[in-house]
């Protein structure tokens, strides 16, 4: 067997011992993460509750003895051995990558990690220039992230407000063509925005759009509104309207009363918006390329594609390194946000 077979038995019997261990620990009373630090210990974990570590409460010989209970270890065994190999597969690839990235060639690397690993796919990243055997590549790395991340913030901010706004309307006010307004909605989420790309261009070549990379902002924005309006609305017709009222007899107006009760109350919903919104500019590819044609003024997925795409210049290193510095921002953001996310999609999805 290889190396990698022999890490994953490895791994899965280090994971199978440290939890038999964590669950005598609490079957003998003992609570908390170090019990789960020293079940990584090979054999010592177990002779140290069994053996050496005095219950904290009366001992239970017949509770401890399931834990060694062929039926149990073989249910731990083959859950770490799923959750091993499915760490593998996602792992793998993401190793394969930021090896790439360091390839000093410009070509596929053969391995997993390179013999010599350089920056030189970063450098030439940020520096805009490079050499690769005896030509002189360039690209506009810079400008392409500095756009993308122009138009990404300001198509969160403007989906959020858009979107909350016209949510908390639905949710909260009742006139006349409110249903029909609703159902209109519900039909337009079903239709994906680049099915009219040819109206888009027209429209955008009309006022003199093409070739910006902001007049993005306002496709993306459009696009947010029909699925997040159903998705705040469900979530705001879940917040009392009794807070509404009391502070309209404090004096409030209708301002107010939006940003100083209805936002901060709504944080975790407006916080998976906000994110979703962030994330489109980063990803997508099909309306960038059709409306932006300048190098300049190219967004990060129209910009990188080029260095798999245009054959006289193939630089899958820079490829793989873009990746990586493209992958950051949303990654922290998914980091910082995390709780909002989780409670925002569970809220929306079960009020309303």
């Amino acid at each position: 067997m290889g190396w990698l077979a022999w890490t994953i038995i490895i791994l899965i019997l280090l994971f199978t011992h440290q939890s038999l261990t964590h669950q005598i620990a609490e079957k003998l009373g003992h609570k908390g993460m170090l019990s789960g630090f020293i079940g990584l210990i090979p054999v010592f974990g177990l002779i140290y509750y069994l053996k050496i570590k005095p219950p904290m409460r009366p001992s239970n010989k017949g509770k401890v003895k399931s834990v060694f209970n062929l039926k149990n270890i073989f249910g731990t065994g083959l859950l770490y051995t799923e959750l091993v190999l499915l760490g593998v597969i996602v792992l793998i690839p993401v190793a394969y990558i930021i090896g790439t990235s360091l390839n000093p060639n410009s070509g596929i690397p053969s391995t997993i990690w390179p013999d010599e690993p350089s920056l030189k796919a970063f450098q030439f990243l940020f520096e805009g220039s490079a050499m690769y055997g005896t030509s002189e590549e360039t690209n506009e790395f810079v400008s392409w992230y500095i756009n993308t991340l122009q138009v990404a913030v300001l198509t969160m901010v403007f989906s959020v407000l858009f979107v909350t706004g016209t949510a908390y309307v639905f949710a909260r006010y009742k006139f006349k063509g409110k249903r029909a307004g609703l159902l209109t909605i519900l039909v337009l989420q079903m239709f994906p925005s680049f099915l009219g790309l040819i109206a888009i261009f027209t429209l955008f070549q009309t006022f003199g759009l093409l070739d910006q990379p902001l007049a993005l902002v306002i496709i993306y924005t459009a696009g947010a509104i029909p699925f997040n309006v159903w998705l705040i609305k469900g979530y705001l017709q879940g917040v009392p309207k009794e807070l509404d009222e009391s502070a309209k007899i404090d004096g409030a107006n209708k301002l107010q009363i939006f940003f100083r009760i209805i936002v901060p109350l709504s944080v975790p919903i407006i916080s998976f918006v906000a994110v979703t919104q962030f994330m489109a500019p980063w990803l997508d590819y099909i309306l960038p390329s059709f409306v932006i044609e300048t190098e300049e003024k190219w967004t990060l997925a129209v910009g990188i594609f080029r260095f798999i795409n245009d054959q006289a210049r193939i630089n899958y290193p820079a490829f793989s390194a873009a990746a990586i510095l493209v992958a950051v921002p949303i990654t922290v953001l998914y980091i910082v946000f995390q709780r909002f996310l989780i409670e925002g999609i569970t809220a929306g999805a079960n009020k309303g």
